[in-house]
């Protein structure tokens, strides 16, 4: 029997939302992750184009993961010669990965790459876990962390932009959540294309309140433009102490962590100088190695 168009758009909310619930509120213990950064060592892809050695790319991916609490029982590098489109990896290496998996009794993958939608959803029935990769990662701290309605509504237009090229990925995870034994595969075309419509009908929703949002961002910055004072930006990498420094100089009281993207919703604050003159200091969201297009497209609008 179909389901309603409301059911479905129920089902198709931002990811963000329902993970950061089921990982952090709803489990009653902590969720064993492993994390793997694929290093490739030959072809036009060799070392990903990273001046930073593989074990330091791996140290940033597991602190994306703990970003979310995952629990970290295993991380590797793992080298790969020639990725293969069906799963990244080979088949010797993803049957080694599986019975590490069961043996540790993991329950999420990280893996420090962008996959594809089917290596995705492959690598979950080989593995029989939650498979998830770099975007998705990062898309989760952002939806867990953004703090205002600016900030939830550009992850939300992000998820939903990941989300609506994964649908039989995300269809496969609503399939379980509804009790379905296995990794089973996705439903109709039909209802595919019902559910991309649903997802862009919200993005053209998403995408109007972003316009309003900054319409009202630009009356704020038209009538700081009438105060003759500089504006300064504190740029750098995530979590080196941007928010820090902010607190420090202007006395501020902006929320910091030492985690990966603990600020999402950047901060002004007048600041006067030792003579006398006064600034807008600017926190800003740190930078990070490929950060993926859809949040710095969602995050320019």
């Amino acid at each position: 029997m179909g389901r309603s168009r409301d059911t479905a758009e129920d089902d198709l909310q931002p990811e963000k939302t329902k993970r950061a619930e089921t990982w952090n509120e709803v489990a009653d213990h902590p969720v064993r992750a492993l994390v793997l950064h694929p290093d490739v060592t030959s072809g036009p892809n060799r070392g990903e184009g990273s001046l930073r050695a593989p074990e330091s790319r791996l140290a940033e991916a597991e602190g994306l993961a703990r970003a979310i609490d995952l629990e970290i029982v295993h991380r590797e590098v793992m080298r790969i010669t020639k990725p293969t489109p069906s799963r990244l990896l080979g088949s010797g290496q993803a049957e080694r990965f599986a019975d590490l998996i069961k043996a540790m009794e993991i329950e999420v993958a990280v893996v420090d790459a962008a996959l594809t939608p089917v290596q995705q959803r492959n690598l979950e029935r080989a593995w029989h876990c939650k498979v998830i990769d770099r975007t998705g990662l990062i898309l989760e701290i952002f939806g867990a962390r953004a703090r205002t309605h600016e900030g939830r509504l550009q992850v939300d237009l992000a998820a939903l932009t990941y989300q609506r090229s994964r649908l039989v990925r995300s269809w496969t995870h609503l399939e379980r959540q509804r009790g379905g034994a296995g990794f089973m595969g996705g439903p109709g075309e039909s209802q595919i294309e019902l559910d991309r419509r649903i997802i862009d009908d919200k993005i053209v929703k998403l995408k109007r309140q972003l316009d309003e949002v900054k319409r009202t961002r630009e009356l704020h910055r038209s009538a700081r433009r009438k105060v003759p004072y500089p504006i300064v930006a504190l740029v750098g990498y995530t979590n080196a102490g941007k928010s820090t420094l902010l607190n420090a100089l202007s006395q501020a009281n902006v929320f910091v962590e030492d985690k990966l993207f603990a600020t999402l919703d950047p901060t002004t604050k007048r600041l006067t100088l030792p003579d006398k003159k006064a600034v807008l200091l600017t926190d800003t969201v740190g930078f990070i190695r490929k950060l993926p297009p859809t949040i710095v497209t969602a995050f320019r609008a």
